[in-house]
């Protein structure tokens, strides 16, 4: 009788644990998503009270997007004394997303972009400089690319 309780144990948890065993091609069965792809492009130099035309590129799956879901520039002074909020940008065509804008201050700037599209939703950011900057405003901006380790706002 022992004997008989633990072999149908032994069958049942055999049974139970063959259920579990995975399927060929198991990974078809959920959804995979391409993330959306953001590569900012800024002015080599920017000059304070000078429009100057600020650019972002979207990609997704390899492909650039014409009419994404929402693209939105917010740029602000970093040491906070600018903020120019969330402006709506042009869509130029060829996944190029762009916004004329004039910088009345010198200094240190940091432009987020808030993109989406199809399920998929990006914030990078870039740091750059309109005019001249103080010492203390280089030595944080050569900080932050340390840290940024070369990232161009790529976001999964």
């Amino acid at each position: 009788m022992k004997y008989t309780v633990q072999f149908s144990l032994l069958l049942l948890l055999s049974l139970f644990l063959g259920g579990c065993s995975l399927h060929k091609d198991v990974e078809k069965l959920y959804k995979t998503e391409a993330p959306l792809e953001v590569n900012i492009i800024l002015p080599e130099h920017v000059s304070p009270n000078k429009p100057e035309l600020l650019k972002a590129v979207l990609t997704q799956d390899g492909k650039k997007i014409n009419h994404a879901d929402f693209v939105h520039f917010e740029i602000w002074k970093k040491d906070g004394s600018v903020q120019y909020g969330m402006e709506p940008v042009k869509d130029d065509g060829n996944g190029t997303y762009s916004l004329s804008k004039v910088f009345n201050r010198k200094g240190l700037y940091i432009i987020k972009v808030h993109a989406g599209n199809q399920g998929s939703m990006v914030m990078p950011r870039k740091q750059f400089v309109a005019g001249q900057v103080s010492e203390e405003e280089l030595h944080s901006l050569k900080e932050s690319s340390q840290n940024q380790g070369g990232s161009n706002g790529h976001h999964h």
